[in-house]
């Protein structure tokens, strides 16, 4: 008997070594520091032997036909779910809808900061990128020409599956928004639908997620291209654009969202900022606004916010709220527009703009996917243009904090605004916690956790 349960227990204690599975490492950090590597041999590789740096061009192009191929269910999945979370966040009544009013109002307007800054400083300028004249997208390009009717027509597609084929992104868009809308219409049965599309975006981000990991080749075929071709002037400009990317971002969040935080509800965004500092710093660590979404939900409730309205605004703020990629899409595709010399007008640039408000729903959280939006808005306005994404490529990955911090900070002070707007908001309660009178303590969550 003894034997038996010393056997017994000894297959309990195997069990518990089975199912207690190590946490899962995060190894982003290494993508981040081999694609540093990957620039400065790049541009060594570029200033040093010219010719071998137009040659390793190849590898950057190549990566950009990865994530291009990736762009039409990157696109169709976010949109088709995308719709699903207005007509969700609408139905539950007044919070839903002036959270989804000001989510659009104020990327729309981080957008036009990006155009007007893009277009104050000019960045990319003499570097003088060519254009393929010979490539199929600069003759895509020449055909979106052909009259508002001819552009029009060109957005149906022949067949519903060849809009996945073809290489057009606004076909694509045209189909996710039928299928998304038709889906809601469906009521419960066709949650089914959604639920398989959601499980599709998951399989699709998993593969762009590997991509991802041939950044550094693609960053040092790049890097080596443009040096090899531009010399020195190219990291000169390239610099100028993270620089002028995180100076538009800081002021943003400070100056543009601290003045609506201010005149709306009278609390000050620095004291915000400092009570979400851990956040603040997590974001800058993983590069991703999407990791500090529960420790968010859980401050938004302790500072004063009641639960529904937190629930509301913070999940569906991530999706619709993007104002840090927002910048970085505009201001990265006037960055291209000028280092190609293509020149674009304004009615294209607010063509691109309305494009990018649509097609950048969903992409927070996910490394990648505002690489792909790039790629999908440029390549549905002017094609010949995506070329140069191999260019913002190697620089990707320096922006991205930065982008991540804004959609961050954006969505805290829209959590705050609907909550006054609504009347579900403790004012009180938010002055006691950013004066540092009632902090918010870690072992609630562990305690929380543990029951």
């Amino acid at each position: 008997m003894s034997s038996q349960s010393e056997s017994s227990q000894s297959d309990i204690k195997n069990e518990h070594i089975v199912v207690a599975k190590p946490p899962k490492k995060d190894r982003t950090h290494w993508l981040y520091i081999a694609v540093i590597v990957a620039l400065i041999a790049g541009i060594t590789v570029g200033l040093i032997s010219p010719e071998l740096g137009k040659e390793l061009k190849v590898l950057g192009t190549m990566f950009v036909s990865l994530i291009k191929m990736i762009i039409a269910p990157v696109i169709f999945c976010t949109l088709v779910l995308g719709i699903g979370s207005v007509k969700a966040a609408a139905t539950v009544g007044r919070a839903g809808g002036i959270a989804l009013a000001y989510f659009i109002t104020m990327s729309t307007f981080a957008l036009a900061i990006g155009l007007v800054v893009g277009n104050l400083i000019q960045p990319g300028s003499g570097l003088n990128i060519p254009v393929d004249s010979e490539s199929t997208f600069a003759s895509q390009s020449e055909e979106s020409h052909a009259g508002l009717m001819g552009f029009i027509q060109s957005i149906i597609p022949e067949t519903f599956f060849s809009a996945f084929t073809s290489g057009s992104v606004l076909q694509v868009l045209f189909i996710a928004i039928l299928v998304g809308f038709a889906a809601q219409s469906m009521g419960d049965k066709g949650q089914p639908i959604l639920d398989f599309v959601s499980h599709m975006q998951k399989l699709i981000f998993k593969i762009l997620n590997w991509i991802l990991w041939l950044a550094p080749v693609g960053a040092f075929g790049a890097m080596a291209g443009v040096v090899g071709e531009t010399g020195f002037d190219a990291v000169v400009q390239l610099g100028i654009l993270i620089l002028a990317f995180y100076v538009t971002c800081f002021i943003f969040i400070f100056g543009v969202l601290g003045a609506v935080l201010k005149v709306f509800t009278g609390f000050n965004i620095f004291k915000l900022c400092r009570y979400l500092g851990k956040e603040f710093l997590l974001i800058f660590a993983t590069s991703s606004s999407e990791s500090a979404l529960p420790s968010l939900m859980r401050k938004m409730e302790h500072i004063g916010v009641a639960k529904p309205t937190v629930g509301i605004v913070v999940p569906t703020g991530y999706s619709f709220n993007l104002d840090g990629t927002a910048i970085y899409l505009t201001m990265a595709s006037i960055f291209i527009a000028d280092a190609m010399n293509v020149e674009m007008s304004l009615g294209e640039q607010i063509g691109l703009l309305v494009f990018m408000i649509i097609a950048s729903k969903g992409a927070a959280g996910v490394s990648g996917a505002g690489i792909a939006t790039l790629a999908a808005g440029l390549s549905s306005h002017r094609p010949e243009l995506l070329h140069g994404v191999d260019v913002i490529v190697g620089i990707d990955k320096f922006m991205s904090e930065a982008r991540a911090l804004t959609n961050f900070a954006g969505n805290s002070v829209a959590t705050l605004l609907v909550g006054k707007w609504t009347g579900t908001i403790d004012s009180d309660q938010v002055r006691k916690v950013l004066d540092g009178k009632d902090p918010y303590v870690e072992v609630e969550e562990e305690e929380a956790s543990s029951h």
